[in-house]
Formats: C-alpha cells, structure tokens, sequence
C-alpha cells in the first residue's frame, strides 16, 4: 500500500517551513514518514512545492526509505490539488494513505488501525478526536475519491462527510494538526 505526504504548503501562518520544524529532536517530516514506514505504507510520494524542497527535505527523509518525490503542478494550489494529482497517477494503487507534515505527534499504530478499519463498503475512513474530522489522515480508495473531489473546491472536511465514510476515533493529542507557533506549546 502506498501514502501520499502533503509537503507543499505555503507555513505562512507559521512564519517558517513547518516540515523542518523540530519536535522532540526531530523534523515534523520525518516523523511523519518514520511513522508511515512503520506502518508499511512505502512507497511515501512527496509532494513539494519547489524543486529544492526535494534536497533539504530529502536530507531530513533518509536514504531508506522508498520515496517518490513530486512537484506540485500548480505551486501552493493546495491539498485537494495534490490529492487528485496523486490519484490520476496510474501507479497511485487502489487505497492511499493520506498524510500531512502538519501532524507531527501521529503515530504508526493510527495508520495500521485505519487500514484494519476500512471496508468494502466505504470510500474512505478518517480520524476524528471528538471534535472534528481529520481528513488529510484519511485511508482513500482512489477511484471513489477520485470522484468526489472531481471539480470539487469546497473543503475536503466537507466533502469527505458526504462521501460513505468510517470514523476511527483517536486521541486529540495525536491528531494535533500545527498551524502556527502556538500550535507547538
């Protein structure tokens, strides 16, 4: 099963590139690919805004992990851009795990629950911390989310409840979503 880590953001409410922000001694990037590797969602596809994220990210990623890095087509057009690029690629695999570098505290083990947790009958299954969904974790089948996102610019919270979905409820401190500096306190 592959992953798909959302990279390509602007941080501008952070004031500085939050993939390279440390947490605990290690960048907010790679604690997000260490848990997917521990999860065995390699291959991880990348997608940058800019062709040097590739090198100063990739410095942070490591050199064994099974890494597909990508140019977003359209610079800081947004998740919902990267996922359907993503999901038009024919090697992209029937489900994808969706990932941020913007949840830094989740672990391997949420990963492993959502793939436990999706069935035939749903397109997708997200975590919620009782409070609010968490779509860019979410586990997709990529031809039905492929066509709910199709011309669809509202936002993917939305549109994922519409969609037949599971919730997996997880603790908020993991799914600490960092936006801006207090995020980190």
């Amino acid at each position: 099963m592959r992953s798909l880590l959302l990279a390509g953001g602007r941080s501008s409410r952070m004031g500085k590139d939050k993939a390279m922000i440390e947490v605990d001694g290690h960048s907010m990037i790679s604690r997000v690919v260490k848990a997917l590797t521990l999860a065995g969602l390699e291959p991880i596809r990348i997608a940058v805004a800019n062709p040097e994220d590739i090198e100063k990210y990739g410095s942070e990623v490591g050199v064994n992990t099974d890494v597909e890095w990508v140019l977003d087509a359209r610079t800081h057009a947004g998740p919902i851009d990267a996922i359907e690029e993503a999901l038009l690629d024919s090697g992209c695999g029937e489900i994808l795990q969706l990932a941020a570098v913007d949840y830094p505290w989740v672990r391997e083990d949420l990963f492993i629950s959502l793939q436990d947790g999706l069935d035939d009958d749903n397109a997708l299954i997200m975590p919620h911390d009782g409070e609010i969904s968490h779509p860019l974790l979410a586990l997709i089948r990529s031809e039905d989310v492929l066509g709910i996102l199709h011309s669809d610019r509202r936002p993917l919270r939305a549109q994922f409840a519409e969609a037949k979905h599971s919730i997996l409820i997880e603790k908020p401190e993991i799914l600490r979503n960092v936006n801006s500096p207090e995020d980190l306190k």
